[in-house]
């Protein structure tokens, strides 16, 4: 068969699986290959760089088997769930994640939910093939819980729009080629009827990207301040105003994102065999050291987690359920997001309270400490942010109170009020 993309026309899992195994042996490269069926992914981490995997991803695009579901001039196959379910358990051993998450979990939700034809053979082409990477520019210092209350401004230029304010928390923006962007375009009606949706180029003049270093020294987050910078009209989403409703469709798709099986402790205490925790649990015991597989106090607790894990995986899989038959990803999904981040945290902080207190000790030079953090220690740091990123756990706590739960909203003495009569900060 053709080392590009499988036959789209599969009628049957089987047949989808007998294409994709046929596509591993003809493109993945040998050693990742002999590692994954020595190993299972855990090995192939160990033989592969992420340069190298990097290099390799444009055949795992060209093949389609990025993103299966889509329409197959949109970068994917056309294939049913079923199908491509079926090419997931078979790529699975391998190890091949998808890159670009912001690209294919947001803004393709934004596209697909409102886009045009033309805006979507644009753009998602490009994300699935990760030749264009985006992030989220949505947050701002004073609009971040209430983020209907931005304050960045876009206003009419000719056949564009000039995009004049400051973003903050933006995941990846130094590494973004493209960002979605939330900006007011009325104030003088309601906070949540004068915002409109744009798609932004981040690699232009008026674009000022500047770094916000984590506790565990890496950089993730950054404040974006925005100068002038034009956005043409075909890269708006939606009606003008109607920002809010398209901005829905990605606000869901980031929880089900924050929430879903990449997001915490599965690879770590679950899913099929012997996964870090608990490997760490038994190599503990073995080498007679406390919180060891041996302790029952720590026994139970893993066990706790992983039933939790699992819990966590069936809500997931409900929203999933709910996509295959057409429905956007719901409030649902703050209920996968509310408890998938907050258990990831309990997760890291067991598997650094694990390693005792020589894990966090150091009695060397500050800066040399961040390059020889043990990773379970960095994964415990790094989760402090799991509640507040992908909207905080306060804010979808109310999402699933008004949207799930159907209880009264709270009194909001400024509802209706045009957004520039409204108090801020």
């Amino acid at each position: 068969m053709s080392q590009g993309r499988p036959l789209a026309d599969c009628t049957d899992a089987e047949e989808a699986t007998e294409h994709v195994r046929a596509w591993v042996a003809a493109t993945v490269p040998c050693t990742w290959r002999e590692a994954a069926e020595r190993g299972g992914p855990s090995a192939v981490r160990t033989v592969r760089t992420r340069d190298e995997y990097r290099a390799w991803y444009p055949r795992f695009a060209a093949s389609g088997l990025v993103v299966p579901q889509w329409p197959l001039e949109y970068g994917g196959l056309d294939w049913s769930r079923p199908l491509a379910a079926a090419a997931e358990r078979e790529l699975r051993p391998y190890h091949l994640p998808r890159l670009n998450p912001l690209g294919l979990n947001l803004t393709a939700a934004a596209l697909f939910a409102h886009g045009t034809h033309e805006q979507r053979l644009r753009f998602l082409p490009r994300i699935a093939a990760n030749e264009e990477v985006w992030c989220q520019l949505f947050s701002e210092p004073g609009a971040g819980s209430d983020l209907a209350s931005l304050a960045t401004r876009a206003e009419r230029d000719g056949d564009g729009w000039r995009i004049t304010g400051q973003k903050v928390w933006t995941t990846w923006a130094h590494l973004a080629d493209f960002g979605v962007l939330l900006a007011r375009t009325d104030p003088d009606v309601p906070k949540r009827d004068g915002i409109t949706y744009f798609l932004v180029d981040m690699r232009q003049p008026g674009v000022d990207v500047r770094p916000l270093r984590h506790i565990g020294g890496e950089v993730d987050f950054n404040e974006v301040f925005l100068d002038g910078a034009h956005v043409p009209d075909t890269q708006r989403i939606g009606a003008v105003g109607d920002g809010w409703r398209v901005a829905r469709a990605t606000l869901s798709g980031e929880r089900q994102m924050v929430a879903g099986s990449g997001s915490g402790g599965v690879d770590r205490i679950g899913g099929t065999g012997t996964t870090r925790l608990i490997r760490l649990a038994r190599e503990r015991s073995a080498a007679g050291l406390p919180y060891g597989w041996d302790d029952a106090d720590t026994r139970h607790r893993l066990v706790g987690l992983w039933c939790e894990e699992q819990i966590r995986s069936w809500t997931n899989a409900r929203v999933r359920a709910g996509l295959r038959t057409g429905l956007p990803p719901g409030p649902e999904s703050s209920v996968g997001k509310v408890h998938g981040s907050e258990l990831n945290q309990r997760i890291q902080a067991t598997a650094a309270l694990m390693l005792g207190p020589g894990a966090t000790a150091w009695d060397g030079d500050r800066e040399d400490y961040a390059g020889a953090m043990p990773p379970e220690v960095r994964g415990m740091l790094r989760s402090r942010a799991n509640t507040i990123e992908g909207g905080t756990s306060e804010v979808n706590k109310n999402v699933i109170a008004e949207r799930v739960l159907r209880l009264p909203k709270e009194a909001d003495p400024w509802e209706g009020r045009p957004w520039r009569e409204v108090p801020r900060g």
